[in-house]
């Protein structure tokens, strides 16, 4: 796996061939992180990742400015190896945290400028995963990026702004509502 952009730029980690995950592709990566420069100031952001498997989206937010990323995945190992990685890397603002994305989702109280979430294409709660996430854990104005399958279609969902398609790999965007002004 390798950095495509940012501070960290060219760098490559050795990823385990054991880790139980789908990878997005570096073409898919460096189109999502194109959109999103156009879309976002990555300085000051605070993300999160949840599925977050290798931390290859964690490490480019990184890599781009994040002030904070937070990782979450349910194994051990995508734990181990982006704490490891982060910690070869020098980093200091990315937090890894092994927990279920749901009870995650369901007991934290933060809230993030941008979510991007990879779940398994298969799983069977993935069409309830946008309005969960935008119910409380994107800020007014802040993004949800949601990587699925082409069966997979969120346009009807009230906050959905776009769809972009990259091969088997899509992208769904949604906006949170931002704050009115007085």
């Amino acid at each position: 796996m390798r950095i495509i952009a940012g501070d960290l730029r060219g760098r490559r980690l050795k990823t385990p061939t054991n880790l139980p995950v789908r990878p997005t592709t570096d073409l898919a990566r460096e189109s999502l992180f194109n959109i999103l420069r156009n879309k976002i100031d990555f300085e000051e952001i605070d993300v999160l990742d949840i599925f977050a498997g290798t931390g290859s989206i964690s490490f480019e937010f990184i890599s781009r400015g994040a002030k904070q990323v937070t990782s979450v995945d349910q194994d051990q190992r995508c734990i181990d190896f982006i704490k490891k990685s982060s910690k070869e890397l020098g980093i200091d603002n990315l937090f890894a945290l092994r927990n279920d994305a749901f009870i995650f989702l369901g007991r934290s109280q933060m809230s993030f400028d941008v979510v991007f979430a990879d779940p398994p294409y298969d799983l069977k709660q993935f069409d309830i995963i946008p309005s969960l996430v935008m119910k409380s854990f994107v800020k007014p104005g802040g993004l949800f990026i949601l990587e699925h399958a082409k069966e997979h279609s969120f346009k009807e969902h009230p906050l959905f702004l776009e769809q972009r398609n990259y091969g088997k790999v899509n992208f769904s965007f949604f906006q949170q509502i931002s704050e009115k002004q007085d």
